[in-house]
């Protein structure tokens, strides 16, 4: 690759830790660099943008399919790339940080996808995004065998099939600041992208599969433009095919929900599909609407996939991406099995209930959050699939979503309940405490939580304060209750910082759009004292 065009290195301003140098190549930094100088300017004003259709929204603006961009709907024609290798068959995907642990359970799992997650579950502490890279590649090189300190083997199989590797990076919205640009931090998702391609890519290719990623977070069908513009330059950087490189977008916000087949388009030559992103789909709709009284969702537990505004979003996708040849995959399922029997039986039975919806409506495989799901997700799917790979042919031409039942929110609109009120205040607490601590997915009362639950934890709390559901005074109650509980069970929890964090972005008068930024920058960010 050359980089003679570039003027500015990437600088790192973190202190070298073990192996670092492996993926911090000047290199691999100069690809970075290539891709900061080529987008850093249209991923800055695509966010300018996120905030002014935010503001537009808030004053009322409709929200609906684009009227300039119904020729691309009404068009039969095209369709998206046929399944790239290793993405034909996506029945089962797990999920989870890029650790090694979990990176050898996942492959191993009998899951036909391990999506490796620096988004939603990982904490971005330095040594975890830098280490998430090393698992990723010594993945590849088939080389992550290990033996903790208690003496227990990780070891990946020496037969059968291992999931596929998908990577998701960070959102636009996040950035890098242990590593600079022409004097600014780097956007955190071209560091997760461009150092595992400039890594892997080649790698993945000479294995039989190839570079894939999931993408977050995204707005609209500009920023799946440019998305697809930085997979163009990537693979042109070094010398790989257009079309190697395939994503799977997550629908996560309401704003992309109506714009589905626009993203896809947008993608056509490098698309694997969408994916229902549950919660932080839920989380869009309060972020975009929460200050109308319309818009109050009830307990999380009581909002399900049942609810008529969540069936228009996961039916509509289905269709969506089956009318252009894409897989459509299903939502999580976060349950952590029990060891008592009773209760891991009561999980696996809401399990099978959630992944018999989504088979049967279309979907051609789902996510899962543990290794101990694979068998009844892959049971439920085969069970419709059979010997067939996924369900594309299956069109669902009947189904007709408007934008109205996208927003359709008050059909279902409830009062919190005490219970509802104490539990997204414990996630959030607990969740933002083991964050700080650079754990990035948390096991919780039976679930496995991540940055995507305790959002809608959190902002649910916030929603519910705005509109007088519930009163302050009960809030820090109930918050001081929680603070204790966790600091009795975990004495080295950072319990203050947790609370403070909580109070920042819950209980302020004007909702943060993440919890996420602002924490980062103040936490986990250890610069050396000079760059190098």
């Amino acid at each position: 690759m050359s980089t003679s065009a570039l003027t500015h290195r990437v600088r790192v301003l973190a202190e070298p830790g073990h192996r670092h140098d492996e993926i911090l190549t000047p290199a691999a930094l100069d690809f970075v660099g290539s891709l900061v100088a080529a987008f850093g300017e249209r991923r800055r004003e695509l966010l300018k943008e996120r905030r002014r259709q935010a503001i537009r929204l808030s004053a009322g603006a409709p929200l609906d399919f684009p009227l300039v961009t119904s020729a691309v709907r009404a068009d039969p024609s095209w369709r998206v790339a046929p399944p790239a290798p290793g993405l034909t068959d996506r029945r089962v995907e797990i999920t989870g940080p890029p650790e090694r642990r979990m990176a050898v359970n996942a492959l191993n799992s009998g899951a036909q996808v391990w999506m490796a997650d620096f988004e939603d579950a990982t904490s971005p502490t330095w040594d975890n995004i830098v280490g998430g890279q090393l698992t990723l590649l010594d993945a590849v090189e088939r080389r992550i065998d290990f033996t903790t300190d208690e003496g227990k083997e990780y070891r990946l199989g020496d037969h059968g099939r291992l999931a596929t590797i998908v990577v998701r990076p960070r959102g636009w919205h996040l950035t890098e600041e242990h590593l600079e640009f022409d004097g600014r931090p780097v956007p955190a998702a071209l560091v997760d992208f461009g150092l595992y391609f400039f890594h892997c890519a080649r790698r993945q290719i000479d294995a039989g599969h190839g570079p894939y990623f999931y993408l977050p977070k995204l707005e609209n069908r500009y920023e799946a433009r440019l998305w697809n513009d930085i997979f163009v330059h990537a693979q042109e950087l070094l010398g790989l095919p257009r079309g190697t490189i395939r994503a799977t977008v997550l629908i996560e916000t309401i704003t992309a929900a109506v714009e589905m087949e626009e993203i896809l388009h947008e993608l056509r030559e490098h698309s694997a599909g969408l994916n229902a992103g549950r919660w932080d789909y839920l989380f869009s709709l309060i972020k975009t609407f929460g200050h109308r009284t319309d818009f109050r969702l009830p307990d999380r537990a009581k909002v399900t996939m049942t609810a008529p505004f969540m069936r228009a979003y996961t039916e509509l996708l289905v269709r969506t991406c089956h009318r252009r040849g894409a897989h459509a995959i299903g939502g999580m399922a976060a349950q952590v099995p029990s060891r008592d029997p009773a209760a891991r039986e009561a999980a696996l039975a809401t399990v099978r209930l959630d992944k018999e919806r989504e088979a049967e409506d279309g979907f051609d495989g789902s996510w899962v959050a543990h290794p101990g799901l694979v068998p009844v997700c892959r049971e439920v799917f085969d069970g419709v699939l059979g010997d067939r790979p996924h369900q594309i042919d299956r069109t669902r031409d009947e189904v007709d979503v408007t934008a109205a039942d996208l927003l359709s929110v008050r059909r279902i609109a409830a009062p919190p309940t005490p219970e509802g009120i104490r539990t997204n205040i414990s996630v959030a607490l607990r969740y933002f405490a083991a964050w700080l601590r650079g754990q990035g997915a948390v096991a919780v009362d039976g679930l496995m939580e991540d940055a995507a639950t305790a959002e809608i934890a959190r902002v649910q709390i916030w929603q519910w304060l705005r509109h007088r559901a519930v009163d302050r005074g009960t809030v820090l109650r109930h918050l001081d209750d929680e603070a204790a509980a966790l600091g009795a069970a975990h004495p080295w929890a950072p319990v203050d910082e947790a609370r403070a964090l909580f109070e920042r972005t819950a209980l302020a008068a004007e909702l943060p759009l993440f919890f996420t930024p602002d924490a980062y920058t103040r936490h986990l960010v250890r610069r050396a004292e000079a760059g190098s």
